[in-house]
Formats: C-alpha cells, sequence, structure tokens
C-alpha cells in the first residue's frame, strides 16, 4: 500500500512540537500540524508488507485496516480514506492524540513506523473541517434502552455503537462533565477539552442522551433493558507510608481534574503546584502528566520518583519485535523539565521511606530510600542511601488497582484479586441485565484498549437482546 518505494525515500516525519519554553505559558496543544502534502508522503511510506501486522493483536486493539486508509491517503482520496478509518475506528480525534502507536512499534518498518497516529488525526480533523462529520441517525429504533453507566473512553464507544445499531440509550456520568479520564485525567495540553466537547455534541445529535452529576443504582435496572457498567479501575494504588492524610499529599487523578476545572473556568485550580516543591510519584503516562502541569502552573521544582531501573535505550534481547518495545523514553513533561531545569527530573529505582509534615499536617519533605532489584525480581531498599527532599506537594501516580468499593457493593458485585470483572468465560456479561466493560472489567489499561472493549461489549449486549445469546433476559 502507499507508495511502493515510499518508506525509502520519505523519512519518517512526526507532528512536531511545539517550542518547550513557549508551550510552557500555556495549557494549549502540544504539537503543530502538518500540511497535506506532508501527510500524504507520510501516508505513502506505508509499503506493501503483505502481512500487516500494525492491525494485528500486536497492532491496533481496534484492527483499524492503516493499510487501506493510508493508501487511500496518499492517493488524495481523503475522504474514502477517513470513511475506512471510521469502520474501525470510534474516535480518532482521541487516539490520534493519546493512544502510544501500539500500530507503529508494530509496523514491519520496526522502530521506523508509518506516523499512522498522526495520520488518523489529520484525516478526522479533516473530516471535522470539511464538514464531512454529520450527525448519523438510525433509520430504525429497536425499542430497547440501554444504560451505560460511565463516560469515559469506553462508556462512549459503547454508547456510541449501541445507538447505531438503533438502541436508545443514555450515558450516566457522576461528574459535572462527560468523557471521564478523557475528560479529568488527561490534561488539556495533550487532549483539549472542546476536542472531546465536539464529539459529545455530535453523538447527542445522533440520539444518545448523557445525564450528569448522578451516581447510577441498582433502580436503573427496572428501566432499561440493559445496563452496561464502565466504571473505570479509579481506585488509585497508594503508598506503605505513614503521614498519607497530610495536606499536599494527593492521588494524580485527583490533581489533573483540579487542574484541567481551573483551565475550564480560566481560574486558580482549587490544588495549584505554583511555587511549590513537586515530587511525583509514578513514572508512567499519569507521572509525566503531572510533571508537565505542574511546570505550567510555575511549580519551583519537579522531580519525578521510579522504582523500576532505567529502561534501555535499544530494545533487549528478550523483547523482539514487534512486540511494544520497553525501552527508555523521553516524553513531553520530561523535556520541558530538561529545558527549564537543566536536568532529567526522573530518579530511579528510588521510593518514599517517609513523609515529614508541620504542626498543621502540612507535607514539609520527603525521605526516599534507594531500591535494589532482586534475583527474584523484588525491589528490596539499599541500607544507607536515605535523602531528603523538599517537597510542598506529592503527587501519587502509582496506577490503580481495581474498581471503586462502592460501585461495587451498589450493584452486588465482587472483584478478582486484581481488582476486576472479568467473567471467567471471558464475556462481558455479569448477571440478570448486567454487563461490564474497559478497565473495570479488564483492569487499569489504555484508551485504545478501552474502546476496542466497549465496542466488544456493544455487540454482545446487542446479540444477547435478540436472543442471539444463551443468556436470560
Amino acid at each position: 500500500m502507499g507508495k511502493t518505494t515510499g518508506f525509502l525515500e520519505y523519512p519518517r516525519t512526526e507532528n512536531p512540537y511545539r517550542d518547550a519554553r513557549e508551550r510552557l505559558r500555556d495549557f494549549d496543544d502540544l504539537h503543530t500540524a502538518q500540511p497535506a502534502d506532508a501527510r500524504r508522503c507520510q501516508a505513502g511510506r506505508c509499503m506493501d508488507c503483505g502481512v500487516p501486522f500494525c492491525q494485528s493483536d500486536f497492532g491496533c486493539p481496534l484492527h483499524n485496516l492503516i493499510p487501506e486508509w493510508n493508501d487511500l491517503l496518499y492517493q488524495g482520496q481523503e475522504k474514502e480514506a477517513l470513511e475506512r478509518l471510521l469502520l474501525t475506528a470510534p474516535f480518532p480525534e482521541f487516539t490520534g492524540r493519546v493512544c502510544p502507536a501500539l500500530c507503529e512499534k508494530a509496523c514491519n518498518l520496526a522502530d521506523d513506523g508509518v506516523t499512522n497516529r498522526d495520520n488518523e488525526l489529520y484525516l478526522i480533523e479533516t473530516g471535522f473541517t470539511k464538514g464531512w462529520i454529520q450527525p448519523r441517525i438510525p433509520a430504525v429504533r429497536t425499542g430497547k434502552r440501554i444504560a451505560v453507566v460511565g463516560s469515559g473512553p469506553a462508556g462512549l464507544a459503547a454508547a456510541d455503537l449501541l445507538n447505531q445499531l438503533g438502541h436508545t440509550v443514555t450515558v450516566i456520568e457522576r461528574a459535572d462533565r462527560p468523557g471521564g479520564l478523557l475528560m479529568y485525567g488527561i490534561p488539556n495540553m495533550k487532549l483539549p477539552k472542546e476536542i472531546i466537547a465536539r464529539r459529545i455534541h455530535l453523538m447527542e445529535a445522533e440520539g444518545v442522551s448523557f445525564l450528569l452529576n448522578t451516581a447510577a443504582t441498582p433502580d436503573v435496572l427496572d428501566a432499561c433493558d440493559a445496563v452496561l457498567l464502565c466504571c473505570g479501575s479509579r481506585k488509585p494504588r497508594s503508598l506503605q507510608v505513614e503521614n498519607m492524610d497530610a495536606h499536599g499529599v494527593l492521588f494524580a487523578v485527583d490533581y489533573l481534574t483540579a487542574a484541567t476545572q481551573g483551565v475550564l473556568s480560566q481560574a486558580t485550580p482549587a490544588i495549584t503546584a505554583q511555587g511549590k516543591h513537586v515530587v511525583v510519584v509514578g513514572g508512567g503516562d499519569t507521572g509525566n502528566d503531572c510533571v508537565g502541569t505542574a511546570l505550567r502552573q510555575g511549580c519551583q521544582s519537579v522531580v519525578q520518583l521510579e522504582m523500576m531501573p532505567k529502561a534501555p535505550e535499544k530494545r533487549p534481547a528478550g523483547n523482539p519485535w514487534p512486540q511494544w518495545p520497553r525501552i527508555l523514553r523521553t516524553d513531553y513533561g520530561q523535556m520541558e523539565a530538561i529545558s527549564l531545569q537543566g536536568s532529567d527530573p526522573r530518579v530511579y529505582e528510588t521510593t518514599v521511606k517517609s513523609i515529614r509534615v508541620n504542626a498543621e499536617n502540612r507535607i514539609t519533605a520527603l525521605e526516599t530510600v534507594r531500591l535494589q532489584k532482586q534475583s527474584d525480581g523484588k525491589m528490596t531498599p539499599v541500607p544507607g542511601t536515605k535523602q531528603t527532599l523538599p517537597c510542598d506537594l506529592l503527587l501519587i501516580a502509582a496506577g490503580f488497582i481495581g474498581c471503586e468499593e462502592e460501585t461495587l457493593v451498589r450493584f452486588s458485585l465482587s472483584a478478582d484479586a486484581r481488582g476486576r470483572l472479568l467473567p471467567k468465560d471471558g464475556s462481558h456479561y455479569l448477571a440478570g441485565k448486567l454487563f461490564s466493560a474497559g478497565d473495570m472489567r479488564n483492569g487499569q489499561s489504555l484508551v485504545v484498549r478501552a474502546l476496542a472493549d466497549g465496542r466488544s461489549a456493544a455487540k454482545e449486549i446487542h446479540d444477547w437482546l435478540r436472543g442471539m445469546k444463551p443468556w436470560p433476559i
């Protein structure tokens, strides 16, 4: 697909970042878009590989038809390319911004893979700009009413497909805006909130209803033919140290939520890093987002602690292509910290040993300790390595450990040892009229995997409502 020799003629070129010091002044989009000609050249790099690992299980969880729409884009048939993309991808404007692009690392060009993420973002934004994206109103309604609890990526993807299949869908969301972690877990510079609002307005025009500021209760089962729980894996992993209740100790999502609310209201957020020494615990995407957000709020310093050793620069022997490469990555937040502070904020093989507080129970400093990996894989403290870090704001970005307890109690459900609602048969069906999807079902994962699981659940519910599954209604 694309141009036969395109991968030899055109170097890989991603959408460039705005200058670090410039973008630190605002919460606007991190990147600038490339023109149409550049995108066509990048699509032309998609070679006629025969076996497209990009759309396999190693690559895209949505199984997007990547070589097909890249070829159409290269040929200048942008509308047709977008149509082919939308056959499998419900929200390219989200994945085109926040997906880690598993498909690109599974590409037959290996670590020089085609810029699929930027290409799909170009297609969907071109579609909105040129008016190709219009409400799709189902021709026939089935008369079945479905409630989707939670409006994160899994919930939105399921609601979108169930609506297109003709069912009447209501999305119930306890927050004041729909989007789940898309809205309040990912900062504005990474996923602008007007992009989410644009999609929500489109879904409403297509017939999906959103009930906000509402916690779903079991009563919803009486009013609906099926209920899909997409409540996420929102129980945060804590630190096993004293003084976790101190002022200035926060879980990452609470901090990022306050920051986004401040951006949306154009007011000082309830929680701010301005003028503070910030320490972030956790080296993943959320930890990086905390670093970037703290820098934009004018923190005095930021340090990011990672328990694990520094990853290698190149693939280790046991991590061959087309697997996701477990190598060192320096993301936008770390790049910004290097630009501003002069050094990488990450400190590896280190964890928090204790939290120091003052008489008002406000955090003042951290005591850290170095860790060492043992032969059994466990990380243990190294004697004599204690250090003290000034800290006015401690952000815990150590991941999530399952569904919130109150949700399980409310719907009389039980999770497995990893906090998941994954049935033994691998289905989405729980009991009665209840189904589950996304992180609530599978555990903490990627936006694109949640989208794929939401669509899978929608298809299963559709079959169930039509009597094509052996479960009682």
